[in-house]
């Protein structure tokens, strides 16, 4: 097994969200190729965590504190980013708000995976977070995969659609070896 340690991140709160079952999915495919990972649901954030763990109260929250030590010990990140209103969920970018500021996302590699029942795949919503983490110093990879119509191409865990699976499995490998 690889000593590097992958964080999956399902980039919304919504329960039973189809986010979370390709992030269940890249997760699964991860291990697989031999690297351990950590999953980070953002359904687990603290419900107070918008006013207990930013700003002045940076760092005093301990249960966002245990996740903010699941990021530290990862050094690559997939965030997993459903689509919400043309771009990506407002909790995610609360969540990344509150995290440790400047280091927390700075040089870790990236990769970006965009979900939605439209057509697109969220590729804006990629393209507003790709610019949160430039800003951030993280490293993304250039190949983000953008999961159009997913109701109708992915059920039971497994892509149905055999494009879209040779894409995440390209991306993946690629990942691993970024």
């Amino acid at each position: 097994m690889s000593k590097t340690k992958i964080g999956i991140i399902v980039g919304t709160n919504r329960k039973d969200s189809r986010t979370e079952e390709i992030a269940i999915y890249y997760s699964k495919k991860i291990k697989e190729a031999g690297f351990e990972t950590s999953f980070i649901n953002l359904i687990d954030l603290p419900h107070d965590f918008a006013f207990s763990a930013l700003y002045d109260n940076g760092g005093k929250n301990p249960e966002f504190q245990k996740i903010q030590a699941k990021i530290d010990e990862c050094q690559k990140l997939v965030f997993i980013l459903p689509e919400y209103n043309g771009s990506y969920p407002g909790v995610l970018k609360t969540f990344v708000d509150g995290l440790r500021h400047p280091d927390s996302l700075a040089f870790k590699k990236v990769a970006l995976v965009g979900v939605s029942s439209g057509v697109l795949g969220n590729a804006v919503g990629l393209g507003h977070f790709d610019n949160v983490l430039s800003y951030l110093n993280a490293n993304v990879m250039g190949l983000r995969i953008k999961l159009g119509n997913i109701n109708q191409h992915f059920s039971d865990g497994v892509f149905t659609n055999p494009i879209y699976q040779n894409f995440t499995e390209k991306q993946i490998k690629n990942f691993l070896e970024f």
